[in-house]
């Protein structure tokens, strides 16, 4: 079984930026995303990577303002955010495993591995 362990959260003040990273316990990342769950919303996908091609995908909701990558090739993957918000407060999670021969890349069902969140707060 692969675990995935987020870190980096926390709480910053608005406009300020965090980075986020995502390790995992065996083997290397195929495709990896972020997701995030703020309090009474649903789940959702921000930022997709293929890392064979570095082809990523955004949420229009982060667009410019997150980005997904990892450093010289190899994992973690790492999620640097800039310009905070306060609705960026969530919980956010790392997923790797994506399983769907469709583009649905930042749909939480086709990824298989999950890790188990880390907290950001972002105030006004």
């Amino acid at each position: 079984e692969v675990k995935l362990v987020e870190s980096g959260g926390g709480s910053v003040e608005a406009g300020g930026s965090l980075r986020l990273s995502c390790a995992r316990s065996s083997g290397y990342f195929g495709r990896a995303a972020w997701f995030r769950q703020a309090p009474g919303k649903v789940r959702e996908g921000i930022e997709h990577i293929q890392v064979g091609t570095g082809v990523t995908v955004y949420a229009d909701s982060v667009k410019g303002r997150f980005t997904i990558y990892r450093e010289n090739g190899a994992d973690p993957v790492y999620l640097q955010m800039t310009d905070l918000r306060p609705e960026d407060t969530a919980v956010y999670f790392c997923a790797g495993g994506f399983w769907s021969t469709t583009n649905n890349r930042l749909v939480g069902q086709y990824y298989r591995d999950w890790g188990r969140g880390t907290q950001v707060t972002i105030s006004s």
